[in-house]
């Protein structure tokens, strides 16, 4: 079956698209200007070759690991994750006994405690992601396991060990350089939200064994024609990304500042957490945006959907689905009466009645929606899932007129962290702390 979008109930007709259409030359030369001069390495990916080679380099010596600890944050862990989920669900079933992905994205001091109590150090790799190699909460924790690595192995500590970061420079290339610690890089104009199909998230698959190549082929389907020196307008136009982008841009003029992902693909679901920081961290900038909001069928069909059904109506929602999903265990044929409609029927035909009725009551409840309907569940899917919206993300932040791939507004709460923490050269962040924590508290018991 091929993947589509349907856009049916797309409230189209409603919507001031044709504003953001016409810009179709416009943004096909500025996708040509900015691929051209190599500014978009999520759409070229001019690394994959090489990181290909150093993947099947390193093969071999991760299969000598139980364990793999990946120590990361934001988009350094989130893409992961999905993927984890997505196409290694059985460390989550009842007698896993394979590899075992483990990811501390938090300053969480009683999941670190666990990992340092339980996991076996002779059979554990540890794999640090950060572009910077200067993100607190990530080397914070490398710092912490790179001890207990010392304490437990001695001088063997390095060989497990492998760091994600800048190629050239940083505190982690400076590690690797010193220790021989092995590492691959995050390729340069690479932000941690569009890195999930680099070394960020393809080392930890690798691990698990997924098929790194289907998840590169599918996002090159999506990618390749977007990089072309020859895109034209009308080329772009007919593209998913740009209409999912232009549809986007016309919904917030229109005052949906809201952007619902609803996953009917249960494994599926972190991707859900990937895009919302995709979405979030690209779009919501100068006062503008719409906020992301992950939700799962069927399970929040008994939550937050009173909220999206009944609530205000400013929400808009991506609907992700696929028709061939398992079929599941046959229901009994000897059940009661007031279920009698699904006796003898597959489990799995459930998901598909309630996605297919979650969906209809949405848009008869004026919710703008865009089907995002997969023919498999497969690796290659998930690739142009990603090249999809990450592609769609780039060009409705120039449609919005901002820039999508930066992030200035998250810089401040790091700057006063480190403040905190008595980082040097941070006076004026020091000055609006003692401030702020001197200030008369308006404190209530509760």
């Amino acid at each position: 079956m091929m993947d589509m979008l349907d856009w049916t109930c797309a409230n189209l007709d409603a919507l001031d698209i044709r504003r953001y259409e016409a810009r179709a030359d416009e943004m096909a030369a500025r996708l040509r200007e900015e691929t051209g001069a190599g500014r978009l390495p999520f759409l070229t990916m001019p690394y994959a070759a090489d990181l290909r080679a150093e993947l099947a380099g390193l093969d071999t010596y991760l299969k000598q690991f139980d364990h793999m600890l990946l120590l990361g944050i934001g988009g350094s862990a989130l893409g992961a994750r999905a993927l984890q989920k997505a196409f290694f669900p059985q460390q989550d079933q009842p007698g896993h006994a394979g590899p075992c992905l483990w990811i501390a994205d938090n300053v969480d001091a009683y999941a670190l405690e666990a990992c340092l109590a339980k996991l076996p150090p002779q059979k554990t790799v540890v794999v640090t992601v950060s572009k910077s190699g200067g993100t607190i909460e990530t080397v914070g924790q490398y710092f912490i396991l790179k001890e207990w690595m010392r304490q437990q192995l001695g001088d063997a500590w390095p060989e497990h060990m492998i760091l994600v970061t800048d190629e050239k420079n940083g505190f982690l290339r400076g590690e690797a350089e010193s220790h021989g610690i092995r590492a691959l890089p995050v390729p340069d104009g690479l932000g941690g939200r569009y890195s999930v199909l680099s070394a960020v998230g393809l080392v930890p698959a690798l691990f698990l064994g997924m098929d790194i190549d289907a998840l590169l082929t599918g996002a090159r389907a999506v990618a390749d024609p977007l990089a072309s020196s020859e895109l034209s307008g009308a080329e772009l136009a007919r593209s998913a990304p740009f209409q999912l982008a232009a549809w986007a841009a016309a919904l917030m003029d229109k005052g949906y500042c809201e952007m619902i992902f609803f996953a009917y693909i249960p494994l599926w679901a972190c991707f859900g957490d990937w895009f919302a920081q995709l979405w979030a961290e690209s779009l919501g900038k100068q006062g503008k945006g719409s906020q992301p909001v992950p939700a799962v069928g069927v399970t929040d069909q008994h939550s937050v959907n009173q909220m999206f059904m009944d609530g205000v109506r400013n929400k808009a929602c991506l609907f992700l689905t696929c028709p061939t999903l398992p079929s599941g265990p046959k229901f009994p044929s000897d059940l009661p009466d007031q279920f009698a409609y699904v006796r003898g029927r597959n489990f799995g035909e459930l998901i598909q009645a309630e996605g297919l009725g979650t969906r209809m009551a949405l848009s008869e409840n004026g919710v703008p929606l865009v089907e995002l309907r997969l023919g498999l569940d497969t690796p290659r899917e998930a690739g142009k899932l990603i090249g999809l919206l990450g592609a769609a993300t780039i060009l409705t932040g120039w449609l919005m007129g901002v820039n999508p791939l930066d992030q200035p507004a998250v810089e401040l709460g790091k700057r006063l962290a480190k403040a905190r923490m008595d980082a040097d050269g941070l006076d004026a962040e020091k000055a609006a702390l003692a401030a702020f924590l001197n200030a008369k508290r308006d404190l209530r018991e509760f």
